[in-house]
Order: C-alpha cells, then sequence, then structure tokens
C-alpha cells in the first residue's frame, strides 16, 4: 500500500493500522503518530464522492474526539472538498504532491 512505503520518508512518524468494529463500520487506514493523534483514511475507485463514504470516518471522529485530526476521502477526481468539520475529499494523486493544502 502507498501509505505505508511513504511513512517510511516521511518526517512524523505513524503507525498504520485497519479499523473495523463488530458492526462492520470500516475505515481503510489509520495513521497513529507518537501524541496519539489520528488521521484516517478511506480510499474509493470513483470520481466522485458521497457523504456516506465518509461513515466510518464519522464514526472513529466521534470515537476518539480531539485526538481526531482530520478523515480523508482519497478518490480518482480532481478536487479537494470540504465534508464538514475535519472531513475532506482529496484526489489520490495528492499523495505524491509535494505540498498539499487539506
Amino acid at each position: 500500500m502507498e501509505l505505508a512505503r511513504q511513512l517510511t520518508w516521511s518526517e512524523e512518524r505513524a503507525e498504520l493500522f485497519h479499523y473495523r468494529t463488530r458492526d462492520k463500520v470500516e475505515v481503510d487506514a489509520v495513521l497513529e503518530n507518537r501524541r496519539g493523534k489520528v488521521v484516517g483514511v478511506e480510499v474509493k475507485a470513483a470520481s466522485t464522492v458521497r457523504a456516506e463514504d465518509f461513515r466510518g470516518l464519522r464514526h472513529l471522529a466521534e470515537r476518539l474526539g480531539d485526538d481526531f485530526e482530520v478523515g480523508l476521502v482519497l478518490y480518482t477526481g480532481d478536487q479537494t472538498l470540504p465534508f464538514g468539520p475535519r472531513l475532506r475529499a482529496m484526489p489520490v494523486s495528492a499523495l505524491w504532491e509535494a505540498s498539499v493544502q487539506l
């Protein structure tokens, strides 16, 4: 997975996890830094994003409170779009860009 490769050179050290509840609420990738701050990432093979695509990220945000930094849905579109507080849809190509604005 590209996120795991990028963690090898990142200045910010983080661990990579998958999140799934008994009720099958999932987040594809959860990055947690040494201070306990979390970024959740969903990956969608679609050129559009819907509010439902943030279901798992919203659940994780509610569960973690202030430790949840941001939830991202990576998709094949070309715009970064807000979907509420601390939730964004971003082009998957942003993984390879030098400077990304959240």
